[in-house]
């Protein structure tokens, strides 16, 4: 008996020991709970490793309050990548102060969007201690507001390798409110309205907020790693075929940019059940760019 109740004393201890990890129903998956500082806060967030991973990613969150996005890395993670999601600060389980509404000068001025670039950087670099012994590329991946974001952090880490952005912009953040403002969350806005008519507005509409705009393609000039927008032509957020254009001059330029446009899709291209091909497309995408380079082979 005294046997007995020193062994169940020792399992569980150990098991208050171990790491907060847990096995999916897949034994080819584990999941683990993590912490991360960034800009003097805690950040909370989880760890999906699959079996054999091609490659790694870091998910950058939309404008809304956000916790991490476990179904969306559970579909990373069955296809064959590993990923760190995190709950956007000020949101579940991460310290500071959510910055909103989700449409406004302090959700998208320059400081927020640089802060939240911080803490981009801040999971990847946290990421790499967990994939250490591990060959393989790290990219961000992230939705809507997360094109702002991406270029920025990625221009200020050398460890990010590729990028993978949902119905993101490439125009100015005072471009994309006068174009938001403009369609006034009119799902039917397309039926009545033309690509020049919302370009005319998105370009010269007076500016209900003033703040100093961001640029996203200030910080993707800096850029020479392969990136992919996946657009839908009924987006009544973001001008997607002004975004095209711009994109085609970077391309012009020699900039391993691509995009692909889905004309039945608006601004949701990533958790549509009618319509997975951006998803799929994506992880092709990143299998494509991944696997065969000798950059990644660190």
């Amino acid at each position: 008996m005294k046997i007995k109740f020193c062994s169940n004393i020792y399992i569980g201890i150990l098991l208050i020991c171990l790491p907060l990890s847990v096995f999916s129903q897949s034994t080819n998956l584990v999941i683990q709970d993590i912490k991360f500082e960034s800009q003097g806060i805690t950040l909370a967030g989880s760890v999906l490793l699959p079996k054999n991973p091609f490659a790694a990613v870091v998910i950058v969150h939309g404008s809304d309050p956000v916790k991490r996005e476990m179904e969306f890395a559970k579909r990373l993670a069955k296809a064959g990548i590993a990923v760190l999601t995190y709950d956007k600060r000020g949101v579940g389980e991460s310290g500071g102060i959510y910055v909103g509404p989700s449409v406004g000068t302090n959700n998208i001025d320059t400081t927020n969007l640089n802060l939240l670039s911080h803490d981009a950087n801040s999971a990847v670099n946290t990421f790499r201690t967990y994939l250490k012994g591990k060959k393989m590329p790290i990219g961000l991946v992230g939705f809507s507001q997360a094109g702002w974001i991406i270029p920025i952090a990625t221009s200020k880490n050398p460890h990010i390798a590729f990028m993978v952005l949902f119905s993101c912009p490439t125009i100015t953040t005072l471009e994309q409110l006068r174009f938001q403002f403009y369609t006034n969350g009119n799902n039917h806005f397309w039926e009545n309205h033309t690509d020049e008519d919302a370009r005319e507005h998105t370009k010269n509409d007076p500016d209900k907020y003033q703040f100093v705009a961001t640029d996203p393609k200030t910080s993707l000039n800096t850029l020479s790693i392969p990136g992919l927008w996946l657009f839908g032509e009924k987006d009544i957020q973001i001008p997607v075929k002004l975004c095209m254009e711009q994109l085609n001059t970077f391309k012009v330029q020699g900039k391993p940019f691509e995009y692909t446009l889905f004309s039945k899709l608006g601004h949701n291209t990533v958790s549509d059940d009618r319509d997975t091909a951006p998803f799929d497309i994506s992880i092709q995408w990143i299998k494509q760019k991944t696997l065969n380079s000798k950059k990644f082979k660190e």
